[in-house]
This record gives C-alpha cells, structure tokens and sequence, in this order.
C-alpha cells in the first residue's frame, strides 16, 4: 500500500499531463513577483523593498508543505521634475518548498525587470518580463515499499526493487506581466493586472524519457487602496491563478489603523494591520500585522472549509511575511514629482 501511495503522489507531481502544486501564499499580496513581474519596483510610496515569506501547509497531514521565499525590487530612475516620470524596475527572488517523507524538493531563483511608463499625471501602464532555473529533487532512500515489510514492520534493509538515492531535475522557465496603475490623488491607488508564467512550457520529469510539460499559469488581481478616514486605510483585492485545470481565488480587505504619524514625537509611524480573505471553495484567511516605520510584520492562518477539513482539523496552513522597504534618501519623498503619487503614512 504504501508503494501505491508514493507512485500515485510521484504521478500526480510529474506523470504525463500533470503539475505539481506551484509555489503559493495566502498573503499574495506580500509576494508580489508570484503574481506579476511587471510588480517589479511598483511601489506607491517608496523606493525598495526586501521581504521573506514562510508558509507551513497541511501540518495536520502526513505530507505537509514548507515553502520559504526572499525576495527584493528597487527602481532606478525616476522622481524627475518634468512631465514624465517614467523609471525601471528590478528584483530577484529565491522559493523553495518542501513536502513528504522523501523530502520532495523545489528551489527556484528568479531575476525580474520591469518598466514603469507614465501615461498621463494620473494613470500609469507597467511591463514586466523575468526568467527563472528551477530545479526539484526527490530522495528515493527516505521511502518505503510495501516489498519491505517483513510482517511486522516496513525494514529498510530489505530490497526495494525501486530507484535509489537523490533524483533530481531541472528547467528554465519565463514570464511575463502587465500592470494598470490609477492614483486620481494623493489618498487613492488602483492597480489592474497580472503575468503568465512557464510561456515556453519548460519539460519537468525525473525520467530520461519524461515528457512532462510545466503547464502555462495567468494570474491576476484588482488592488484597490484608500484612505476611508483620518486614521484608517482600507486595501481591498481579488487574486485568481489558474493551472492545468487546478484553480485558486482568492477576495478580501486588509484594514490599516494608523496608531501614530509619528510626526509629532519625531518617532517612527505605526499602523495596525487587520484582515479577512476567502479562498473560493477552500479556506478562511484571518490576517494581523504591525508596520513600525520601515518594518511591516504580518501572519496569517488558513482554516479549512472544504472537504479536506475533517482529515486535517481544518487546519490549512500559517504564514509569516516580513517586508522591509524604504528610500533611497530621507528627503527622498519630499522631492517635487510629476504625478500625484499616493502618500499612506
């Protein structure tokens, strides 16, 4: 049995016509190059960003997931007094993700650029491209089958008939993404777009005669961010992805409290940060987070609705995002720029 159930999972991974599961985060909004390359360097108030990410999936199953990622962008150019204000974007990243006893593995690096092109003081339009090499890995000598349970218990001394030690493979895979940016002034920010990913269809298998093809993935969202008061800021979005049939939307708000602008004690700004999100026919996201200054803290819990919910205690998954981002002077903001640039601090 429990050889059936590996070469069913090791199937449904890389057998023909099938894809293993992409690299995902319920905070899709702290992973900004998962969604779009053209996100590169996009940023509504600053100049670069550095973040990690950390989500631990089905802990309640005998095959979770653990997937980490590092990621930064920055923009070179812009924030010119002239009537364009156009820059570039550029940005790297590292996942990697980690399921099951044979520690099914994924490492991917990716270099992303984009451009950011002001079409008018109030509209701006972004085009992304990014590459990535992605390799998996498989240690056959962690498994175990049922040609070596000996009656009583499986014996890893006795002969498998199967392959052996660390597999791997490899792949290059390539992207590309379009951004629509609407800031009608400094309290609003609109932004419509999304990437594919995986457009020359990379061939993913650990057998010398695998045809496997990785599978092309749209993804998209709708950001919407506004200032709602004196102290509060609200940042509703929806997030669709779609893969080989596989699909995932996910709707919802983030809720910004400003605790302290920081201008009269001279001290860093503070915001609160409360949400709720709802993974179509999936899970319940509950989200909490604390922006001190350049700093913003925030983590996130999955609670299963679907069907897998009584085999895992409906818990889906937790999830940590850490983002640094700031600029490149402190007088940086203060400069004259030719677009009305949102200010949420």
């Amino acid at each position: 049995m429990r050889k059936t159930l590996i070469t069913g999972l090791m199937t449904l991974l890389f057998g023909s016509g099938a894809g293993a599961q992409s690299v995902h985060f319920s905070q899709y909004y702290n992973a900004p190059s998962l969604i779009s390359p053209a996100n590169t360097g996009l940023m509504p108030d600053h100049d670069y960003r550095i973040g990690l990410n950390y989500r631990n999936q089905w802990a309640a199953l005998p095959v979770p997931y653990n997937t980490f990622s590092g990621w930064f962008d920055l923009k070179i150019g812009g924030n010119k007094d002239n009537d364009h204000n156009n820059w570039l974007g550029f940005g790297g990243a590292i996942y990697t993700d980690k399921a099951g006893d044979g520690q099914l593995k994924l490492n991917q690096f990716q270099g992303s650029l984009a451009y950011h092109l002001q079409m008018s003081t109030t509209f701006m339009m972004s085009l992304g491209l990014s590459a990535a090499t992605v390799s998996r890995s498989v240690n056959y000598d962690l498994l175990t089958y049922d040609a070596q349970w000996d009656g009583f218990a499986f014996n890893s001394g006795l002969p498998a008939g199967e392959r052996q030690g660390l597999i791997r493979a490899g792949y290059y895979t390539i992207g590309a993404g379009v951004n629509f940016s609407w800031f009608p002034n400094e309290n609003m920010f609109v932004k419509l777009g999304g990437g594919a990913f995986n457009i020359n269809k990379p061939v993913e298998t650990f057998y010398s005669s695998g045809t496997n093809t990785v599978a092309l993935r749209p993804a998209g969202t709708l950001d919407i961010l506004m200032r709602a008061g004196e102290v509060l800021i609200v940042n509703p979005s929806v997030y669709y992805t779609q893969q080989r049939g596989a699909q995932e939307l996910v709707a919802g708000t983030l809720v910004r409290t400003i605790l302290s602008s920081g201008s009269r004690s001279g001290g860093a700004p503070v915001q609160l940060i409360l949400g709720g999100y709802y993974r179509i026919a999936d899970a319940a996201i509950g989200t909490a987070g604390l922006e001190v200054g350049p700093i913003q803290c925030m983590v996130s819990y999955d609670l299963t609705m679907s069907s897998l919910a009584p085999y895992n205690s409906s818990y889906g998954a937790i999830e940590f995002s850490l983002i640094y981002q700031n600029d490149y002077g402190k007088n940086k903001m203060n400069a004259k720029r030719s677009y009305t640039c949102p200010r949420f601090n």
